[in-house]
């Protein structure tokens, strides 16, 4: 062998002796393997698994828990990596299907989120949106604005219903067509957007640069009952701008002189239950306990009634419209209503769901929304799971009648005939 290949052997040789060992020793440095993939779905599981029982107010069952690990191993994990999913994919999905397994049947609002999906629950959940809050329809001279929402950035810039937009960012409105004017209106949060308008009520002609940003969506709005003096409040859904908006609008309706008053809660799956706290006061002895929440694992929370400046306080017949639809908050409301004689609800029962809810995020960004807590009357009596029943039954078949009915038979109690 010559001197060269020696060398070349040697250092060879040398390189095996020393690259094994260091080997070793960073084997032993770094401990066990990284967990696999597999590894990773087990614990994420165990997370999810951990925080239900840690705040969901039903039991959570450690046999159900194994038995979801059971399905995944024999058929979700292997049917998942035939398809060739990303590990996002495998995880959230199969997050939401334990999620299911785990909690109540009857329970409409647990659900596991993944973290997009999440961010935009959490915004419905209560209330907000982002935009330029402007609704309209396009006619021969612009873009009429039908609504704004109260507390966009156009609105507090001047911008009010039947306004008429006639250029949006130097571009005539006209050469659109309403699908790229909603685009327009609809931007990204944080884009302004420049609005040439013609004023509703002077004629006189505007500009506005808006922003589009994150706000509190109106959910009271008046509906006309058809009978005199008799005025509706149609509540659509309960969030932090809620006791703002019905305050606002119950000051326009005490202009009136008003001889009676119907909340319409039909469809309104409730929100925050601090919203239904708030409106309580205007109907019901100030001070007072309103509701209490107690869960498995939580303590006992009461929620009493503000107090607020006697004028404020109205003594009208009140008629509350109930449906299916009416849950959490909404129920919460139409139910101490007439618990307390206060007033007489009319419609169908009502979702059964008079519930705390609070969404608990993951490592990963996603977000579990939980059932932790159930309503009580003050007496202690909990808020039935089948719902508030209504003094009067109205079937859905006369969903378009009911406002009607209602103010009839306000009218007819303020006439002393009922």
């Amino acid at each position: 062998m010559n001197s060269a290949r020696f060398l070349t052997a040697t250092i060879v040789l040398m390189a095996m002796i020393v690259f094994v060992p260091l080997a070793d020793a960073a084997k032993s440095l770094q401990g066990a393997p990284l967990p696999s993939a597999h590894e990773k779905y087990l614990a994420y599981f165990e997370e999810v698994y951990k925080v239900m029982q840690d705040n969901y107010f039903f039991d959570v069952r450690r046999s159900d828990f194994e038995r979801f690990l059971q399905v995944f191993d024999e058929k979700i994990y292997p049917a998942i990596l035939l398809e060739k999913k990303s590990n996002d994919y495998v995880r959230w999905r199969s997050a939401a299907y334990l999620v299911e397994m785990l909690k109540q049947p009857d329970d409409l609002f647990s659900r596991y989120w993944p973290p997009k999906p999440a961010e935009k629950f959490v915004k419905e959940v209560y209330g907000k949106k982002v935009d330029l809050g402007i609704v309209g329809h396009l006619i021969d001279k612009g873009y009429v604005v039908d609504f704004i929402e109260p507390r966009s950035d156009a609105h507090e810039k001047g911008l009010r219903d039947n306004d008429l937009v006639v250029r949006i960012d130097g571009a005539d409105v006209l050469g659109m067509g309403e699908g790229k004017i909603q685009d327009k209106l609809n931007p990204l949060e944080g884009t302004k957007v420049l609005i040439d308008y013609f004023s509703g009520t002077t004629r006189t002609p505007g500009v506005v640069e808006a922003v589009s940003r994150e706000y509190f969506k109106q959910g009271v709005f008046i509906k006309s009952t058809g009978i005199p003096d008799i005025y509706c409040l149609d509540l659509q859904k309960f969030n932090q701008g809620t006791p703002e908006d019905f305050a606002r609008l119950l000051g326009v309706l005490q202009s009136q002189n008003p001889k009676g008053l119907i909340i319409d809660l039909r469809g309104n799956p409730g929100g925050p239950p601090l919203a239904a706290r708030a409106i309580s006061a205007f109907f019901l002895p100030n001070g007072e306990q309103l509701v209490y929440f107690e869960g498995r694992k939580r303590p006992k929370a009461e929620l009493d009634i503000p107090v607020l400046p006697s004028h404020y306080h109205i003594d009208w017949p009140i008629a509350v419209l109930v449906d299916k639809g009416t849950g959490s908050a909404a129920e919460l409301f139409s139910g101490v209503l007439q618990d307390r004689k206060r007033a007489i609800v009319f419609g169908e029962d009502t979702a059964g769901q008079v519930l705390l809810k609070s969404m608990y995020d993951l490592s990963d960004g996603s977000t579990l929304a939980l059932v932790n807590a159930r309503g009580h009357f003050p007496d202690g009596r909990p808020f039935p799971f089948d719902g508030v029943h209504p003094n009067e039954y109205f079937p859905q078949d006369q969903k378009e009648n009911m406002v009607g009915l209602a103010a009839k038979y306000l009218y007819l109690k303020g006439q002393g005939k009922i």
